[in-house]
This record gives structure tokens, sequence and C-alpha cells, in this order.
């Protein structure tokens, strides 16, 4: 990773270089202050197209499964408060 400075404008603007911005395929960028240092990162143009099918493949539960888990954890819940502490 190559690191250049650059100037920034008395109006606060600092401008990323075409090459950059055709790499990144973005014209939006977000900036995080972190304190000790600034991150620029890009942005989609479209960040619900840019998601889209991401998390396709990824085994997530199906309905029935997440209802058979809240059954689960129900169960379990009742079970915890039926159990009553021994008298003293």
């Amino acid at each position: 990773m190559i690191m250049k400075s650059y100037r920034i404008t008395s109006g606060g603007q600092v401008a990323v270089p075409a090459s950059i911005r055709r790499r990144w395929r973005t014209s939006k960028v977000a900036m995080e202050d972190l304190g000790d240092r600034l991150v620029v990162r890009p942005v989609p143009e479209d960040p619900i197209a840019a998601f889209r099918g991401s998390l396709a493949g990824k085994g997530l539960p199906s309905s029935a499964q997440m209802r058979e888990e809240a059954r689960a954890d129900e169960i379990r819940a009742e079970d915890a408060r039926d159990v009553s502490p021994p008298a003293p």
C-alpha cells in the first residue's frame, strides 16, 4: 500500500484521485474519525444492491427451525421458573 498525502483546501475539501475512484467504482466515501487517524472508505452508490445476495448459501435457519428453537427456549425458561428454591 502506497501512502500519499493530500492537501486540504481552505473549504475543508480533499480530492480523491480518479484512479482510486475508478478502482473503488464509487463517487461516495464515508469518513470515520478514530482520534489519531481518519479512515476513508468507499460507499456503494446503491447499498441495498451491493449487499443483495451476500448471505446466500450461508446456511441461515429456516422459519420452521427458528420457531423450533424459540419453543425450546420457552420450555427451558418455564422449567427454570418451575424450580422453587429449597425451604430453609
